[in-house]
């Protein structure tokens, strides 16, 4: 919604600064995304008055002209026809900047001097619409119209182009907002202004008009009020230059006194009007009432549209004249011609009307309008409106009588005013008396205790309501955060919702990328996956109505999602890529051998991260061992894996914490890798959450810093090739028992020094006591602890 500043300055005088408007109107729940002046774009465009035209020298088709700008003459060329001694013009001096950025400067014109250029109304910015009176295709000689062209001053203020238009973020509640009335409601009271509104005087609802016009409502549950008044004596003419500004200003293009009138009002108001020529309605005879199958209506575009029986028209007895809320009929439209007009002021059902548009293609301002639920009572005060501007603009004159079809009145809303609760509510102290005060400056009626709800503001149901009317006059910055009353917790996350964060987390520390997929599944990723036939994976709920049969499955595995991801960007020339997500499988509830669709399947939160061009088995391994670490999860084991279809068979560990297995880890079999499309070695992970979850310590132990030396000691073995290293560590660990700190692994070898089907390990281990210094004798007890374990458990030699 556009809000001129003096439109608004006829109903609230205001004298704030854009800046102070804004933020005010912004803080009190009427949005402002930004404020523009025309006259910003014109900058050294002043009067001139033309002294003399004498023919140029040497151009047959220029003239050149002394211009009185005031405080000096200036000489100006130009090749207009329409320019005499004596005319007032626009004259734009050197230096001087137009609309879409132009710069004039003074140059030269076949040898003769020209400080400037006297410019017509389109380089103003301005249109035929704007100034009738103007010759489109010359310069502008100005028609004083109320305001006085002064020589030498800008231009801006006579042709109205020195106003500030601001522009309103309206929301679908409040639609009585899209009005300059609404709007003036709305900044005096928020400024604590009086508030002055147009009054037009009420007219007899009886008189001629009874004898020329009937109207009947078939369809009242979209039709709820329908008034009528007509005109005679049309006199079809531009609009006087206040109203053509106040349109021009508002976004609306002028074009006749009649249509301008209903615009205007329309603006002003926030009621859409319309108007019909009187003669064109057959049988003096307005029939509102839905469309009947098949049937057709020309709107004044001029386009034909098909409608259904949902649609509401306005018709005659023989024909449609206009589809209701949205756009006139063309064969009714008001023209040069016209003698007698029907102006319609009516409301529709906002849903009807919003689906009415949609289905046309066809959106109008009063289709905006009516969609958002208009107010029954605005629809007669409007009317008057028209009527007023019609005698004081001298278009015609108003026939007697009106018509008003109001087959159930709104009814008033009334709300009890609980400054108690109003108080509890929004958590601040407002006494009684300032809460009536902000109710009456929005226009609520307060008697004692009993708030009436003004008929524009349908939007206010409740208490809530209320308060929310009281708190933005208030301030909501003057009201501090507070916890409810009675409230002793605040809110937080959930264990689990923090144990999700600290996961995302440590996959984010670890260099890994957050990716989000879709949950379904296409049929083909099972084959893809090379899962046998008898693979309880394939048994998924299946889409009762899928986007498509890629998508036809609920996920049982999110390994596809993810190879799909790393297949996008490897395929994009992307080099590396390292990925995760937590996401969910759904496993359904099997029953004779196929998902039960009775029975909701089990939803189980999983993390996936995938892994190409940039490392390894190991690289992945050391991200899943951060997040255990980041996690408190201790004691995880990773055993070697060779039976799942999807890894590969020697590059594979299954993610195991005692007996329970919570993933698996491991490169991607290189058919599947080749079935994707991936020319990178690509490794993947798979965790069950919720079995991680159950395994997380969030027990903090702190140890003082140690006071005494460690001891350590190197470990080479020697032992069987095909023997895992984590069976060494395991039986280092628990031989060594107390005094060993830390153990790590930093040699294996297999080569000419050791003999064939044999390899080497190597350890260090770091021996310490809390309360003295290892002796000798007491680190070699426990290496010969070690090195018997070795030996019995392992067959692991000493290596010479």
């Amino acid at each position: 919604m556009n809000l001129p500043y003096k439109w608004l300055n006829d109903y609230v005088k205001i004298d704030k600064d854009p800046k102070t408007y804004a933020a005010r109107m912004t803080m009190t729940g009427s949005k402002i995304e930004g404020w523009e002046n025309a006259a910003d774009a014109i900058e050294n465009v002043v009067w001139g008055k033309i002294l003399s035209i004498e023919k140029h020298p040497d151009a047959d088709k220029l003239v050149v002209c002394q211009v009185d700008v005031g405080t000096k003459q200036v000489q100006i060329v130009t090749g207009a026809k329409n320019l005499k001694v004596g005319d007032v013009v626009p004259a734009c001096l050197d230096g001087a900047k137009l609309p879409g950025g132009v710069v004039i400067k003074k140059t030269d014109m076949r040898g003769v001097e020209s400080n400037g250029m006297l410019c017509s109304f389109a380089e103003l910015g301005l249109t035929h619409n704007d100034l009738p009176y103007a010759d489109p295709n010359g310069i502008l000689v100005y028609q004083n119209e109320g305001e006085e062209a002064v020589l030498g001053e800008s231009v801006t203020k006579a042709l109205g182009l020195d106003d500030t238009v601001f522009e309103f973020e309206i929301t679908p509640n409040r639609p009585d907002c899209l009005s300059v009335i609404g709007l003036a409601r709305e900044t005096a009271a928020s400024f604590e202004l009086p508030l002055n509104l147009p009054a037009p005087p009420a007219r007899e609802e009886k008189g001629e008009i009874e004898n020329l016009l009937k109207v009947t409502i078939e369809d009242a549950d979209l039709c709820p009020r329908y008034c009528a008044a007509m005109a005679k004596n049309i006199k079809i003419a531009p609009s006087p230059k206040w109203m053509r500004d106040r349109l021009r200003e508002a976004g609306v293009r002028p074009i006749n006194n009649i249509v301008d009138i209903t615009n205007f009002v329309m603006l002003e108001y926030g009621q859409p009007m319309h108007a019909f020529d009187y003669r064109c309605i057959a049988e003096d005879a307005i029939i509102v009432r839905r469309a009947h199958a098949g049937e057709k209506a020309t709107t004044l575009d001029g386009v034909e549209r098909q409608l259904d029986e949902n649609m509401l028209l306005i018709t005659d007895p023989t024909k449609p004249v206009g589809v209701a809320g949205v756009m006139g009929g063309l064969n009714s439209e008001i023209t040069e011609n016209t003698q007698m007009i029907v102006f319609e002021s009516a409301t529709f059902h906002g849903p009807s009307i919003r689906v009415t548009s949609r289905k046309l293609g066809l959106r109008t301002e009063a289709s905006g309008r009516y969609e958002k639920g208009l107010d029954c009572e605005n629809t007669m005060p409007a009317l008057m409106r028209a009527c007023q501007l019609v005698e004081e603009l001298g278009a015609g004159e108003i026939i007697t009588g009106v018509i008003d079809a109001y087959p159930e009145h709104k009814q008033v809303r009334q709300l009890p005013l609980e400054p108690e609760k109003i108080c509890r509510f929004l958590g601040a102290q407002i006494s009684e008396e300032d809460m009536v005060r902000y109710l009456r400056d929005l226009q609520f009626t307060v008697e004692g205790r009993t708030i009436t709800v003004p008929s524009w503001r349908d939007d206010v149901e409740t208490m809530a309501d209320i308060a929310e009317e009281v708190a933005r006059i208030y301030g909501y910055d003057k009201i501090q955060p507070t916890l409810f009353a009675g409230t002793t917790t605040q809110g937080g996350l959930t264990p689990y919702q923090q144990f999700e964060r600290d996961v995302s987390g440590a996959c984010m520390a670890a260099g890994y990328n957050e990716v989000i997929s879709l949950s379904f599944l296409s049929p083909k990723a099972f084959d893809k996956l090379r899962l046998p036939e008898d693979s309880p994976l394939r048994i998924a709920t299946v889409i009762q109505n899928p986007l498509g049969e890629d998508q036809s499955l609920m996920r049982t595995t999110p390994l596809p999602a993810m190879l799909e991801i790393c297949a996008r960007n490897y395929n994009r020339r992307v080099p590396a890529g390292r990925f995760f997500e937590l996401s969910k499988i759904y496993l359904p509830q099997v029953k004779e051998g196929k998902a039960d669709l009775d029975t909701l399947p089990d939803e189980r939160p999983q993390l996936v991260m995938g892994l190409y061009g940039s490392g390894d088995f190991f690289t992945l391994k050391g991200a899943l061992e951060a997040v255990f670490q980041q996690l408190s999860i201790h004691n995880i084991e990773f055993v070697p894996c060779t039976n799942d279809p999807s890894y590969h068979p020697g590059r594979t560990a299954s993610i195991m914490a005692g007996e329970q297995k919570l993933g698996t880890v491991g490169q991607a079999h290189p058919l599947v890798m080749r079935e994707y499309g991936l020319g990178s070695e690509t490794y993947l992970c798979q965790v069950d959450l919720p079995s991680l979850f159950g395994l997380v310590d969030r027990r903090k132990e702190y140890k003082p810093l140690p006071k005494f030396p460690a001891v350590t000691r190197d470990l080479a073995l020697l032992c069987d090739e095909k023997l895992p290293v984590l069976a060494l560590e395991k039986a280092i660990r628990q031989a060594a028992g107390d005094p060993l700190e830390h153990l790590e692994l930093f040699d294996v070898y297999q080569g000419e020094q050791v003999e064939k089907g044999k390899k080497s390990v190597a350890f260090s281990l770091a021996l310490r006591s809390p309360d003295h210094t290892l002796t000798d004798k007491e680190s070699d007890e426990v290496m010969q602890r070690v090195l018997h374990a070795l030996e019995k458990e392992c067959g692991a030699l000493i290596r010479r």
